[in-house]
């Protein structure tokens, strides 16, 4: 199998904290991982497309700000029998091993409207600081995507900060 995800990078300062939105997710047969918001893309729908709506089914949210959406071009309108889109991601990743091949983008974004208690497969969505992701010594606790995701977003957090 081949998955093709958007996943989202939920931004929101809170009295002076920057937090990042995660969530739960059970799967059958594994213990309960933290993940960011996102999944796969349906046949022929846009990244950006998917981004939004896995955001709104899994924590009720609706993003109204994402971090490259100035970049977007796509090429509707000039052949109707074959549309594509463009545009820079926050960051992209591929699986090298594991139970399934897939590979996805990040999206740096801003949400709005109320949490879900559980959402599309998920439940608490809640806001953490990034100050309390930092000092998480457990990585494994996790998504297997989401694990690299983080760090990557860490990382670049400790980039703008120097």
């Amino acid at each position: 199998m081949f998955f093709v995800n958007s996943r989202a990078i939920i931004e929101r300062n809170h009295n002076g904290v920057l937090e990042i939105l995660v969530q739960t997710r059970n799967k059958p047969g594994e213990p309960p991982k933290t993940e960011l918001p996102g999944g796969r893309i349906e046949p022929y729908e846009s990244l950006v497309a998917a981004l939004v709506r896995e955001v709104k089914e899994e924590t009720g949210l609706n993003v109204v700000e994402m971090e490259g959406e100035d970049t977007r071009i796509d090429t509707l309108g000039i052949d109707s029998s074959f549309e594509v889109e463009c545009i820079r991601p926050f960051g992209a990743y591929q699986t090298l091993k594991g139970p399934f091949d897939s590979v996805g983008v990040y999206f740096r974004c801003k949400a709005e409207g109320e949490l879900l208690k559980s959402g599309d497969d998920t439940k608490n969505p809640r806001w953490v600081s990034v100050v309390e992701l930092l000092m998480q010594d457990d990585p494994l606790q996790f998504s297997n995507v989401d694990r690299a995701g983080i760090l990557f977003y860490l990382k670049s957090l400790k980039r703008e900060s120097e």
